[in-house]
């Protein structure tokens, strides 16, 4: 009797075993309701290019349905202290570049958010460059950055470069450029990327300094030059501009990213969750080609990678704006 309660025992273990197994692979149920991916910028920018078609991806399988927001105002703060104050439940994401998580607490001598505190990284999701652009408005034989600082030196009162917004990481692109040159450089800000670029194009401003994707087009069609990007190597998108590092300034190496985050206090479990089905959209052929028709490149990591990578960018800003003595509007 004692062997055939141990047998018994046993089988009722291996039975167990099968069924706990079973109910360790069953699909994960989706989160009720909706989910939104809060972009701090408007509707049909870049950020679009990942949002939606991530949200259709994660559809049914993160949540029972996914809505990409836009909330744009004050350079992407307006979105982020929306989802700060969001319930942590895991509905409200906050897809934001870099800047106003690792440059803005530098620039501004009041935030309403902490981005340590206040948020949990879940992964970068792509990252993109910056371009020194020349237009019609300078000579035609400035096709340098060396080229561009002589001129710049020769015409103090015209050597002004256009930025999309003040404060940005492509401002500081230009302040350590007009520092390490000694150019007269003086930056004029715009209301967004796209009037930036038609006022290149029709020469009002000698050059810019734009998002990659932007300039992209017209640099491959021969409208405008780009003199170098602000990447470490040379971008795969324009694989004939040189680097600010090649022409002389190695410490103008900045790359830009565009990560996904959650209120402080949402599960993990919902966080480690989120992740996986976001590193599975970023591996998509279909998706990867379509973000490098807008200069942008994948960058899926490890929750706790992503954390990493903030805080190193957050400190390295730190002493680029206190040396530049830049303060952002309040």
């Amino acid at each position: 009797m004692q062997r055939r309660s141990f047998l018994g025992g046993a089988a009722a273990l291996t039975a167990l075993g099968r069924f706990g197994g079973a109910q360790a692979q069953a699909p994960v149920p989706p989160l009720p309701g909706n989910a939104f991916i809060v972009s701090g910028f408007p509707a049909g920018g870049m950020g679009d290019y990942v949002a939606r078609p991530l949200a259709e991806r994660l559809r049914g399988k993160y949540a029972a349905s996914m809505v990409v927001e836009a909330r744009p105002g004050a350079g992407g703060r307006i979105a982020v202290d929306y989802v700060r104050r969001a319930a942590p439940d895991g509905l409200t994401i906050l897809q934001i570049p870099s800047s106003p998580m690792t440059l803005y607490p530098h620039t501004y001598r009041k935030l309403t958010y902490d981005p340590l505190a206040d948020f949990i990284p879940v992964t970068s999701t792509a990252t993109y460059s910056f371009v020194l652009t020349a237009g019609p408005g300078l000579p035609g034989d400035v096709k340098t950055v060396a080229d561009y600082v002589k001129w710049a030196k020769a015409n103090p009162t015209q050597a002004n470069y256009g930025i999309p917004s003040a404060g940005s990481a492509l401002h500081f692109v230009g302040i350590m450029l007009a520092k390490a040159s000694g150019a007269p450089m003086m930056p004029i800000a715009y209301k967004g990327g796209a009037p930036l670029l038609n006022d290149v194009l029709g020469g009002q401003v000698p050059v810019s300094i734009s998002v990659l994707g932007e300039v992209m087009p017209h640099i491959r069609s021969g409208k405008l030059r780009g003199l170098a990007v602000s990447s470490a190597a040379r971008s795969p998108f324009l694989p004939d501009v040189p680097t600010f590092a090649e022409q002389g300034y190695k410490d103008i190496a900045v790359q830009e990213w565009l990560g996904w985050f959650v209120p402080a206090r949402t599960p993990a479990d919902t966080v480690a969750r989120l992740n996986t089905l976001v590193r599975e959209g970023l591996q998509a052929p279909d998706f990867v080609a379509a973000l490098a028709q807008s200069g942008l490149a994948p960058l899926h990591q490890p929750a706790d990678e992503f954390a990493r990578m903030l805080r190193a960018d957050l400190a390295r800003w730190a002493p680029v704006v206190k040396a530049s003595g830049f303060t952002a509007e309040d």
